[in-house]
Parts: C-alpha cells; structure tokens; sequence
C-alpha cells in the first residue's frame, strides 16, 4: 500500500496559485477535511465500536474504488505502547478525531522523541505504514494529501513555490512546540478540554418571523377606542405583538473533534440561533429544550464553569479599531496563557505567547499586518479578509475546543472567501476541535473543507450528516441537480419551489413543506446511522470524562478564566491604554479643547478681588470648574456603547474590564483637571496658598472621577444609549441644582432636600467653597457697603453680604459660608471620603451591569405593516396570534408551479418589455483616478476604458481592494474627492447635465428612509425622478408594474425599516432596486454588489431578474462578489481589474466562459478544469488575493494584447457611429432635477412628517423630556416667596429652564443626521431632489413638535414656579418667548449637526458652544463683573442674555423684596439720627429700604422690589419687546445658518475650493474645449 515517497515533492510552478510562501506547505495538511483523511477501516470499527487513536505521521493511500466496490477491508495492527497521542487522544481511552481512527504505527519511543525534538510532526495523523524507514516530513505528508484529495476537489489550488528549508523547519517546529505531543501528554489544559458537541432533540423558540403593525403617534390617542372597539367586537383585533414559534424544531447530531460543520439556509431559517445555543448562547429565547453536551459535559455547567471553551463568533469583526493586529493577538495570547501546569518544562509565559504569536501570524497570512491597526469606518486600517484572518487567529489562541462562526464570509470576494475557510480548517484539524461554520454562498471549493452539513429550513432539519452524501440523498429523494451547480446550492434549492427542479416521473413523490422534508430525513438510513454515531460517540465522552476529572486540578476545575482576577485587571489595563494612545489624536484634541475653554472660562472670572465685588462670582467659578468636569465625563456614555460588543465578545473579563477602564481614567482625568485646574485657578485668583491649590486640584480629581464612573454605570445598566440619554437629562438637573450653589439648603423643599445627601457633586462644592474662603476677609466695598453718602463712617456702616455683623465693615469668608450655605470647614476630609465612597459605588454599579450584560435577544426577524396594509393571510394570522406563512409566499398554494422557463416567460416578459429600455452606449477612455495619500498621491485606477451597452449584463470584477466600487462610481459621476480624469460620453457626446437622474445606481448598502413602505419608497423615486411631463397617474401606475415585477405585491405596504425589524436583507436589495427602477433610468442601470450578503437563493433571484431587464433592452453594468458558475453564466461582458485600478481583462464572456478562459489559458495561465468556477479561476489566474504571487503581471499582458487594441477600436468606432445620429431628446434633458423645486418641498416635507408620525419614540422622549424637567424645576422652585434669596430662585428657575437645551439637542441631532445620509448617500448622487428640499423638510417637521412639547413645559412649570400671581399679559409674553426658545434650540442643535460629519462629534460640540451662549449671558457673572474685554462684544452677542432679560424683567417686574432676618445688613445710627433719616438720602440713590430692628440697630434689605433685584444683573423690564425682536433675529440667524451648513457639507464647500483652485479652472477650460470640439 506504501510508495517510496522523495524527500521533498516536486511542486507545480504554476502562476497565480492560492497559498502564501511562508506557510503553504503547512497549511495544506490541514486543508483535507476529517473524513477525506480517515479510510474504509474506520467503518468497520466504527461498527464494532472500536475506535482508536491514530499514530503516525506517514500517509496511507487512500483505498482505490475498486477496493470500495469489493468491500475490502484493510487490516492493521495497534500497538498500545508506540501509539503517539492527539489533542484529544491524549486521554487514554477518549475518543480519537476521526481522521485518526484505528490506524497502527509501529515505531520505536526513541524516534518519537527524536522527531519531537528535531522539529518534525507528530500529532495529527492520516495512516500508517509499516516498516518506513524514515518518517517524511510534515512538507510531504501535506503534498501527498493534496495529491490525493485533488481529484474528488477539481482544485486547481496546488502550491506553487517552494519554500526555504529555513522556513519550513520553523513551521513545523513551532506547530510541534504548540500543538505537538509533548504539549500533549504535559498539558494539564489540553487533558482536561471538552473535545465533542452532541445535541439531541434540541428545539427552540422565541419571538419568530412575525408580522406587526407600524406603530405611530396616533396609537397613543387611539389606543383606548380601539381596545373598546375591539372588546365590543365591531372593530379588528389586530395584535401589535408578534408571536411566540419554534425557530428550531428537534435537531439531533454531534460533531466530532476535528469535524467542520457546514450549515446551510435561507436567512431566517433559523441557523444563527442554531449556532449561537450550539456556542451556549441562551439569552433572549422564550424556550430551550433538548440535550447539548460539550465532551459528556451538559450546557448548564459548561457555562458556569468552563465557559472559555465555547466561542461563537458573530458576523461582523469585533476588534478595537485604534490597536495594532499584533497587541490585538497579544492581548488574546495574555488572558490565555496557560499556568506552569499545563506548558512545557522550562517554557515561561513570555516564550508561549512569542511562539503562539509566530505560529498564528505564518498559518493565517498576517505577518505584514502585525504592526498595523486594526481599523474601521473612520481609522484606516487592515482590509476586510485581513480582519477575518485576525479573528480566526484570535479564535485560535483561545484553544476553544467548539466554535461556531456566523455568516463570516459576507462581503469577502470569492478568493478572500476560500483563504477564510482554508484557515478555519486548518485551526480544526490543528487543534482538534469542533467547528461548525453558516455559510450564505458556498462555492464548491468552500463546501469540499467540511465533513458534515445541516440543511435547515423554517427551523427544521431537513438533512443532517456527511457532505459527500448530501447531494445524493437529495437526488435520491427526486430532485435533479442542474449542471454546474454547486452542491451547497444544489441543497438549499430543494426546499425553493421556484428553484428545485424535479426529476421526471417524481412529480407527485417529492416532499414539499419543511415537514415533509424533515419526516422524510427521520426515516432515512443517514439519520439511523447519525443516531448510531451520537451512541458510539457518547461511550468514548463517557470515558473521555472520567478521564478528565481524573485529570483536574485546582487550576482545571474552573475554564471561565486562564489568569487570576488581578492579572486580568492588569492586562485589560495595559490594553486600555493602548487604545487610548492608539488614537492619539482625539485625546490631544480633547486636551486642546479644555484648554481653550479653560482659557474662556479663566479670562471670565479673571482676577477676582477678595472683596465683596468677588464674593459671588467666587462661588461662580468653583461652581463652574464642578460642573464643567462632570459634564466632560457624559462623553463616557457614548464610549460605554460603542465597545459594548466587543466587551460582550470577551465576555470573560467584565469586571476586570470595569476596573480596568476606571485605572486607565486616573491618569487621563489627572491629566485633563490639571490642565483645566491650573489655569481656572490662577486665571481667576483663587486662594494662593500651596494647600488650598492641592486640595483643590485633589477635590476636582476625585469628583471628576465619580462623575466618569457614574455616567459609565449608568450605562452598563441600561439596554440603549436612547434610554441612559433620558436617565442623564433628569440626572444632570439634579446633579446641578441640588450642590446648594443655585438653591441654598435652607431654601430646599422637603420633598427634594433629601438629593443633596445623595449627590456627590454636593459635597464637593462644599469642600471646594470651604476651600477657599477658609479664612479669607471679605472687604465690603460698595454697593454692598450700605449706607453711602457724605456722612456716612465706618462705624455706622455695615455690609450686605450674608454672615456680617454690626458696624463691621469686613466679612470673614467662614461666616459667610456658614450664613449663605451652612458650610463648614470642618466637613473637608468627611467629604473626601464621602464622594471616594460614592466612586468606589458606581464602580461596583459597572461591574455588576458589565457581568449582568448579555447579547441581543433571539429571535427571528419581524416584518412590520402600515396598518391596513397587512395582506389579508397576515392580519388573520396576526389575530390569532399564530405564525403567518412567509410574505412573499403568502399567495402560493402548496403545488409546484409552473416550469421555470414558463412561470418566468410570458407574464414577467410582458412587465419587462414595458419596464425600461435605451438605446445609447456609454463609452469611457483614459479613465485615471487619483487621491491625495499621506504626503504624496495614490493612484487608484489606472488607464481603464470600457463601453456598457444596451441589452447587456457587464459584471466589473477583481480581488478585494482592486478599484471595482471607486471605478463604479467613477464612472458613474459620483466621486466627491481626488482627481478624475478620462472621457465619460453618451452616444460619443459629453454627458449631460441629467446624467445622475438618468441612471439607476443600486448602493451596496440598502440606505432608505426607515418609516416608508415600499410602496410609497418606490413612488417617491417615480415623482421625483421621472420627467415632469409625465402625469401623477401614470407613475404610480409604473410604479405598481415595478412591484409585481420585483414580487413585492404582498410586502408592499410593510415599512422597510431596520435589520431585525422589517424587511430582510434579499427583501430590502430587491427595493433598492426598484426605487432605482422606478425612476424609469433612460441611460443604464450601475449595481454595486448586488448579491451581498444574501444566501444562494437570493442571489440567483436578484441576478434571475437583472437578466431579465437587460434582455428587455437596459444596459446594466454591477460589480459582484464569490458568484458560483451559474450565477456567472448570466453574465454577458466582463471588466476584470487587479490591484492598483489596472484592467486585466475587458470582453464578451462567451458560453461557459470560453472566449474568457481561453484568454487567460493562451496568455500562460493554467488550464481551468471543466467542473471549475470560471469566476474563481480567473481571479486564481492573476494572484487575485494572494499576498506572495510572483506571476507575471496581467495587467501588463491586457496592455499589449491585440484583444485590447481591439476593445479601443470598437469603441472609437462606436463613438464615430452614435455621434453622427439623430439625437435622443430624453438624452439631451439639461435640466439637473426632474421636477421643480416646489414639488421636491412638498414631497420630501410630506415624507418628513409621515417618518417623525410613524416614530412615537422619539417624539414620546421628547415630551416626556419637556413634562419631567418642567414639573422637577417646578417641584425644586415650588412657590417662589418674596424675600432676596426668592429673587435668585426665579432667576435660576429661568435659568434651568434654558439648561434643557443640552438633552434635547441631542434628541434631535441623530434624526437630522439619518435624515442626512439617506439623502447623501443616495439620492443627492441620483438628483432626486436638492439640498434646499432636503433641509427644509429637516426643519420644518421638528417646529411642531417642539412648539406642542413646550407648550406642555410652560403648563408644568410656569404657574407653579415662577408665574404665580401674575398678569395675563405676563403668561402670554412668557409662552411667546418659550416658543421662540424651542425654536432657537432646533436650529442651534441642526446647525452644529449640519457640519459635523458624524453623531458623535456633533454631541461633543454642543456643549463647547452652549458654554459661549450660556457664560456670557449674565447669570454665571453678573453684568458688573464681566471683564470689559467681553461685556463689550459679547454680552451682546449671547442669545441667552436677551432671552434672560425678557423671562426675568417680566418675572419680576412690581413685585415687592421681603427679606429674611439672615438678609438684613445691620448697622447703628449715628447719635441723633433715626435710620429713616441716616439711611434715607441712600435708599433715594440706591433703591432698597430700611426698618427699625432690635437693639436700636437699623436693618437695611438691598432691594425693595423685583425691578431692582433684576436692574443689579442689569435687566429692564422696559426692554422686554426689544428683547423679544432680537431673540427672533437669533432664532432665524440659526435656521438661516443650518441651510448654509447643509449646502457646505452637501457641496458647496467643493464649490467654493473648486473656484478657488487653479488647477480646476484649467480642467474646466481643457473641459471646454473638448465639448467646443465635440
């Protein structure tokens, strides 16, 4: 059976091979699937029930079919005492991975453990020979398995070059190190993994594939005569609540160590929550019953103790984006370090991680990448299939002895694709571990890495076992399997009544629901033997178990963590600070942005004097410094969500991660209190002692650091960011208002006074103004000395400042504070300890949420429907509360349909033909594109040329990251940055000016308005885009041709809404191809990835019918990823592009791809295998995805082919051609937009009201907002009195009033901004309609709203604070300015988001300006106290104050000052004088007034009505209607700003550059030129 094998194979040096230099030999061993490896023996052991492990490293001979045919059975002979251990057999009675089973090696120990330690490899066995002389090495072991596999693959992935010595020696010794026997047999980890998956009548359900009604605002008003109607029974009993169903019915399998599963259906079938309880994955679903066992463990014990060993890995790459690949696998490699126990003598922690880092980086390609980060949409860093890549790796550290991988390969192209799965199934056989993988589209290459594969369909299973059976079982069944499908196709096709195609004579045999399928499977042999696999299986776990706790220690008994408590903190510290440092241009911009403000808020208090002038904008700044620090800490809100999925990811480390977070902040927070301390501080003339300095910076460090973790518990213990942002509106009220500084404590009602003994922020202040006016004296100067005049004397005087005395012209800074506030010094240290203990609570709080945290809830996904528009299935359904059949299935019966090639002849030809059709050829020559690239230029596309002509389907393709998207919407006039240059023509003529509206552009990501039906999406793109000529009627009636066309008559009225609620991804691609559609395109049609992230059946769907449309006549031209050979088929032309924009290939297709293939094969490439995927060929052909090619450059092969100059001569002859013929008026339309610009306002106002209608949340949110602060600002001023402290209370009454701002702004931010990048994103580039449509409908749909929820506010908080016993003019003056206040912030909040790129700067620049508008308005420092500097400029120019001025002027205006006793200066008249008569003369001057007090001493009140109060903060009641006019000039300078902002951001800011730039103006001329000519 054996053959003389050479030292080293003889490779293939073919160009364009898949496999990396550095790694491919290694990497080709474990590429073979577990039941490709294993022989004929295995059989007959297995039925026996006989397995054991395998033992060497030399290759068998797989059995030839004649073998097979005979049932020859190949004997071997097992020797106890020289068998070599594999991952999991290092347990002496465990299961083997079945490519190990029953195979003998009969070898001395000696050269084992020579082996072992020259570097050779050992664990992983594929047969046995007896007698070899010398064990092969690794390189050979892996060529011959490739050898052996290729013929049942038709792969034409051979290796293809050789590598050095050097290099392959270092991969097998590092594997052996990592993985080898050694390892093995020492390792108390690898003895005690849970090696095995078993699963037995597993069902589960939760909230299924429901229908639910589209809520609006109008439920909250009609929700209680509909439940009456209801009750009553005249009205329907429509459920909002979708229903309760079985996403997974009774699945039963195992999947051993070393098997990869493949698990295949339709989106929502239900595989992602089959993967993710396989992972033990158990939050969110109503019910799960059945067994799962992980190695004989249950799941309930698995997750308690040993939840490190089951990894499920979601779609999308969780990784911080800020940190290099390198720390990313570092930090994986530190928290699982295994202890001494369990490495190899003498190895320490460091040398393990080094090592596992090199084996990772060589097997998974990412050497080049170490250094770099990881990246995301706003940080460039490693592509798409690199990311992949350092997710397996990071997997693979984990040693998780299960894996479930969900949908991972979406949005990779065919090649990155293969290289992903290639390495899984490498990580398998490797580490020996059960592996299952959802796979959307697989190819066949793709499919032949797997053993085994789940078929699922509506939560049943309709196959489950080996893959090499499945396409047979099926075929067996009746079904006919087309040529040229692939067989992952081939299956999920069965269970598509449009699709699967049956085999004669089985017509009325086949099974055609879901049920039928899975009682058909239940009676079959396959499920027989899958029961007698999961028994033999179990009796090797059982044993394998026992092994295992014999096998535990102290430090295996427990596998939720490798490193103790205190290691983990200090590792996820360390990587805490990388990401800081990583992004260090967001953290000097935040310390930039506090000095700057610093420097504000310095220069506003600069130089307070220690006199009665300082006193209160004393207490001001040390106010100010609290606050400004607690509300730097709200930005940990939006941080605390951002990394919450991959916090949940490492799911291991919460509390560590808690801890960790709060260690990072004690530098960084340091850092920004010093810097905004040391300057506020000095600026303003604080105590200049060294004491009251520290104690200050130390007070504002440790409240700074309870407000961080504060708003980061509140966080970690809310679902969203909408719901912490309605806990940190009320939270920031109460954390300002109740310090003491706004309301003294005395002043407090009972009802609220108890929130100062839970507000931390409290006791700072007081520790803060303790601080400071501990022994300061106070010199009272006036118009706080009182009386003035000729014969006043000190000791007849005395001072208005709260803690005077008698005849004392001095205050002492204690007094003051004990009067004024109760505060005392002695408080200083209990405060302390105090606001640390209050920190240390919230950080507790963070921990207890991050560790309560759990993934999203389970669940399928639900379609919801405007109401009345449910198909009439869906609403019986839905008031039965059962499951309603699938939407688009609704109106099928259970028969089969037609035959294919008639369901889609006649009816769909007849509704294609009327759809759209043109007749111009777009050519494009000379196309370069260039961007600007760190310091110098990048050329991104490179002399491409090409033609799309009517009645053709053009696939644009290339490897990722070769220029298919930038040259799409290059060539389709939407580049908004870096230089084009090339000739874009219609018909040989420049393009005109509607050549945007005239095109259909298909984004590749589904951007829509989320509360639009598809109906009124596809009539809003037919009214705006189709020519003003054609009437209303007749584009909505096109409109209906579109839905029946595209198969969306019965989701027509179902909102599109958001992934998970509303339509499903092939749903939603199919509407951006009708809104497209509908705009009846007059040139050609642009798809960008049409077939993303869709599985098979979608995808054949979506290209089925662009087939359609281009045989009706449209010119379509789509970039497409991984396409199999039939999806491929369809295509007409081709433009293949390689790395660097460079065209490979440009031409007719030809049948079965020949005229393609047959370039590439001429041209030196290898031949394509007949079975091969022509697509995957060719990209194979020019090293499309391979790092280390070192072909020949295909690029250059196209520029000197004659079938190039061939290209440029059919399109010069194409342009000579067209441009002589009649023109096409369509063509010729100049006009930028379809229709007027009334039109687009009414239309996209309309859309506005009809999405803010359908989202009561917001709206909701909104006026709840209004009622809580309103009736909270009531409650905390309720009953204004009228003594000298009641004034301050109205004025800050008034002025919380203005503090709502902040939340509300922040509301509505994200609603402009989603408004925005629908409009951006998509229909800006289609010239839908214009950027003045598109602001107007932002704005104007807010002020209704706004105006309701403040009316409410004025009702919760006017009467009951401030407006009691007041004029009704006073009411309607007061309502009016609220009004013009709600409208101020819409435009504030919408102007700043106008130019923010994002929502989370437009968040961090709200409250930069609101400390302008708020600072110098007069309430922070009084008018007086303003430096000249900015009372000149701008105190006039602050909103705030004239709006102050006119709540306050009225507020106060007549009313008469009481004081309170404690409010009274006192003082004695001089000899001989009453105070009327000494006081008098002063009073006349200065305005309050006198009375006789005890002790014959006079008591004076600094105010004797309201008008004086307001005229000391320099506000008049006389300027109340000035004060309304320049409030309104305000209010319209910010809408007016939001329209400039917009038109910047959407454009104009290009324009502007564009004009200024002199290189663009000689484009233009050039430009000019070329059009005279043409």
């Amino acid at each position: 059976m054996t053959d003389p094998t050479p030292e080293r194979p003889q490779l293939d040096d073919m160009p364009g091979m898949w496999p990396s230099t550095s790694a491919n030999s290694f990497r080709q061993q474990y590429l073979a699937p577990a039941h490709l490896q294993a022989s004929q023996h295995q059989d007959e052991n297995r039925i026996e029930g006989v397995l054991q492990p395998a033992t060497t490293a030399e290759p068998i001979e797989p059995p030839s079919p004649q073998m097979m045919a005979e049932g020859t059975v190949v004997s071997h002979v097992s020797s106890e005492e020289t068998q070599v251990p594999s991952a999991s057999s290092s347990q002496p009675k465990a299961i083997a991975p079945p490519e190990t089973d029953a195979i003998d090696h009969v070898e001395s120990e000696v050269e084992d453990s020579d082996v072992e330690e020259t570097g050779g490899f050992a664990p992983i066995k594929t047969g046995a020979t007896k007698g070899s002389e010398k064990r092969p090495t690794l390189y050979q072991t892996i060529s011959r398995r490739q050898t052996s596999r290729s013929s049942r693959q038709g792969s034409y992935l051979s290796p293809q070059i050789t590598h050095s010595e050097e290099d392959q020696a270092e991969i097998e010794r590092l594997m052996s190190r990592m993985f080898g026997k050694n390892r093995q047999e020492n390792s108390e980890e690898e003895k005690t993994r849970h090696v095995g998956l078993v699963f037995k009548n597993l069902t589960v359900k939760g909230v299924g594939l429901g229908a639910a009604i589209q809520p609006t605002l109008g439920d909250i008003f009609l929700g209680l005569p509909r439940l009456i109607q209801g009750l009553t029974g005249k009205g329907p009993k429509v459920g909002n609540k979708p229903p309760i169903r079985t996403i997974i019915n009774d699945f039963t399998g195992c999947v051993r160590p070393g098997e990869m599963l493949l698990v295949l259906g339709k989106p929502g079938s239900g595989c992602s929550t089959f993967l993710k309880v396989l992972a033990n994955q158990r939050f969110g679903y109503e019910n799960i019953d059945g067994d799962v066992t992980y190695g004989g463990t249950d799941a309930k014990t698995m997750g308690k103790h040993y939840r490190g060993e089951v990894v499920y890995n979601p779609e999308d790459d969780l990784h911080y984006a800020t940190i290099s690949v390198k720390n990313t696998l570092n930090f994986a490699l530190k928290s699982r370090t295994p202890g001494k126990e369990s490495r190899n003598d003498g190895e320490s922690a460091l040398e393990y991680r080094r090592e596992f880092l090199r084996v990772v980086a060589k097997l998974f390609w990412i050497e080049h990448t170490l250094r770099t980060k990881v990246g995301d949409e706003f940080v460039r860093g490693v592509s798409g299939g690199e990311k992949k890549r350092v997710s397996i790796a990071e997997a693979m550290i984990t040693k998780a002895s299960i894996q479930c991988w969900d949908n991972s390969t979406r949005g990779l192209d065919a090649s990155t694709a293969l290289e992903y799965v290639q390495s899984l199934r490498s990580l398998t056989n490797m580490a020996q571990i059960s592996t299952s993988v959802a796979l959307y589209q697989a190819g066949e290459s793709l499919y032949d890495l797997f053993d085994k594969v789940v078929l699922i369909d509506e939560g049943r299973c309709l196959y489950y076992g080996s893959t090499d059976d499945a396409a047979a079982y099926f075929e067996n069944l009746g079904f006919s399997r087309p040529a040229r499908w692939t067989t992952a196709d081939f299956l999920t096709s069965v269970s598509d009544e449009h699709e699967r195609e049956i085999r004669p004579g089985f017509e009325d045999r086949i099974p055609r629901s879901a049920e039928q399928f899975e009682h058909a499977y239940r009676r079959s042999d396959i499920f027989q033997q899958n029961l007698r696999e999961i028994s033999e299986f179990e009796t090797k776990t059982e044993a394998q178990r026992k092994e295992r706790l014999a096998a535990r220690s102290k430090a295996t008994k427990e596998k939720n963590y490798t490193l103790p408590f205190y290691k983990q903190v200090i590792t996820v510290t360390h990587r805490q600070f990388l990401i800081m440092f990583g992004d260090q241009q967001s953290l000097i911009g935040k310390w930039g942005g506090i000095l700057f403000q610093a420097l504000i808020v310095g220069s506003l208090f600069y130089n307070l004097p220690a006199t009665s002038a300082g006193v209160f904008p004393r207490g001001g700044v040390l106010f100010f410094m609290l606050l400004f620090n607690t509300l730097l800490a709200l930005a940990e809100l939006t941080s605390a969500f951002s990394s919450r999925p991959i916090m949940l990811k490492h799911k291991s480390l919460p509390a560590a991660y808690a801890i960790a977070q709060t260690v990072v902040d004690v530098p960084l927070v340091f850092i920004q209190v010093f810097i905004f301390d040391v300057v506020v501080y000095f600026m303003s003339n604080l105590a200049r002692t060294a004491s009251q300095f520290f104690i200050s910076l130390l007070f504002l460090f440790i409240m700074t650091m309870s407000m961080y973790s504060f708003f980061r518990a509140l966080g970690s213990l809310t679902k969203s960011l909408d719901i912490a942002s309605r806990f940190t509106g009320i939270s920031i009220q109460v954390l300002i208002v109740y310090t003491g500084y706004l309301i003294p404590p005395s002043k407090m009602h009972p009802w609220f006074k108890w929130l100062i003994w839970v507000n931390p922020v409290q006791y700072g202040f007081e520790a803060l103004v303790s601080n400071e006016f501990n022994g300061l004296n106070i010199i009272c100067e006036p118009p706080f000395l009182v009386p003035q005049g000729p014969g006043a004397t000190p000791q007849y005087q005395s001072c208005t400042i709260q803690g005077s005395r008698p005849g004392q012209t001095t205050v002492s800074g204690d007094d003051y504070i004990k009067t004024a506030f109760t505060y005392s010094r002695s408080h200083l240290w209990r405060n302390f300890g105090i606001i640390t203990a209050f920190w240390l609570f919230f950080v507790f709080l963070t921990v207890v949420g991050m560790e309560l945290q759990k993934p999203n809830a389970g669940g399928g996904a639900v379609t919801i429907f405007k109401r009345g528009r449910a198909p009439k299935s869906v609403e019986r359904a839905m008031q039965k509360g059962s499951i309603p059949e699938d939407e688009e299935k609704a109106g099928a019966t259970g028969d089969e349909k037609l035959p294919k090639d008639e369901s889609s002849g006649s009816e769909t030809e007849v509704m294609t033909k009327g759809v759209a059709k043109n007749e111009s050829i777009f050519t494009y020559q000379n196309v370069n594109y260039t961007i600007p690239y760190e310091k110098g230029e990048r050329k991104l596309l490179n002399d491409v040329q090409g033609y799309v002509r009517p009645g053709k389907l053009t696939a644009l393709m290339g490897a990722s990251g070769a220029g298919k998207t930038t040259l799409l919407n290059t060539i389709a006039q939407r580049i908004n940055f870096g230089v084009v240059s090339g000739d874009f023509l219609v018909d040989g003529r420049p393009l005109p000016k509607s050549f945007q509206r005239a095109t259909g552009f298909a984004e590749q990501m589904d951007v829509h308005e989320p509360t639009a039906t598809v109906r009124e999406a596809l009539r809003f793109s037919a009214l705006l885009r189709q020519p003003a000529e054609v009437s209303l009627e007749e584009k909505y009636e096109y409109c209906e041709r579109i839905l029946d066309l595209l198969e969306m008559r019965d989701i027509a009225g179902a909102t599109i809404g958001k992934t998970g609620a509303g339509l499903n991804q092939e749903q939603r691609k199919r509407v951006t191809i009708g809104v497209e559609l509908a705009s009846k395109p007059e040139l050609l049609m642009f798809l960008d990835e049409p077939t993303s992230g869709l599985d098979s059946a979608a995808a054949f769907n979506i290209i089925r019918f662009l087939r359609k449309l281009a045989d009706s006549g449209q010119a379509i031209l789509c970039t497409i990823h991984q396409p199999s050979a039939v999806l491929f088929e369809y295509f007409d032309e081709l433009l293949l592009l390689k790395s660097g924009g460079r065209v490979v290939y440009h031409g007719s297709l030809g049948k079965d791809s020949r005229e393609m293939i047959e370039y590439f094969e001429q041209n030196g490439a290898k031949k394509c295998a007949p079975d091969a995927n022509p697509a995957e060929y060719m990209l194979e052909a020019i090293g499309a995805g391979n790092p280390d090619y070192k072909g020949k450059d295909w690029g250059d092969v196209w520029a000197a082919s004659p079938e190039r100059a061939r290209r440029s001569e059919e399109i010069q002859s194409m342009i000579s051609e067209r441009r002589n013929m009649t023109t096409n008026s369509k063509i010729d339309d100049n006009r930028e937009y379809a229709m007027p610009l009334g039109t687009q306002l009414m239309a996209v106002v309309k859309r506005s009201f009809v999405s803010y209608w359908r989202d009561p949340d917001y709206v909701v949110g909104k006026v709840l907002l209004h009622i809580v602060t309103g009736l909270f600002n009531t409650f905390t001023f309720y009953h204004i009195g009228d003594s000298q402290i009641d004034q301050q209370s109205r004025l800050f009454s008034i002025f919380l009033t203005l503090t709502i701002s902040p939340p509300l702004i922040q509301q509505l931010q994200p609603k402009y901004l989603n408004f925005r990048q629908v409009y951006e994103s998509r229909e800006a580039n289609s010239k839908i309609y214009s950027w003045f449509a598109f602001t107007t409908g932002a704005v104007l749909v807010e002020l209704p709203y706004s105006i309701v929820a403040g009316t409410i506010y004025f009702f919760c908080w006017w009467w009951g604070a401030v407006g009691r016993y007041r004029s009704s003019f006073d009411h309607g003056y007061t309502w009016m300015l609220l009004m013009l206040f709600e409208i101020y912030y819409v435009g504030f909040g919408q102007a700043i988001a106008a130019f923010s790129p994002n929502e989370l700067l437009a968040s961090l620049l709200v409250p930069i300006f609101l400390l302008f508008v708020i600072s110098f308005c007069g309430v922070v420092v009084p008018f007086i106290g303003i430096p000249y500097f900015w009372r000149s400029w701008m105190y006039p120019l602050s909103p705030f104050h004239w709006l102050l001025e006119g709540f306050l002027g009225v507020a106060t205006h007549g009313r008469r000052v009481v004081c309170d006793s404690s409010e009274l200066a006192r003082f004695p008249p001089p000899p001989g004088q009453t105070c009327q008569s000494y006081a008098g003369p002063y009073i006349a001057q200065a305005g309050g007034y006198v009375q006789d007090g005890a002790n014959g001493l006079c008591e004076f009140c600094q105010y004797a009505t309201g008008d004086e109060f307001a005229a000391s903060f320099n506000v008049f009641y006389s300027k109340k209607w000035l004060d309304y006019g320049v409030f309104w000039a305000f209010c319209i300078f910010n809408l007016i700003m939001v329209f400039f902002c917009s038109w910047l951001y959407l454009g104009g800011l290009k324009k502007i550059r564009s004009a200024l730039s002199p290189t663009e103006r000689k484009h233009r001329k050039e430009a000019a030129k070329l059009n005279e000519k043409a």
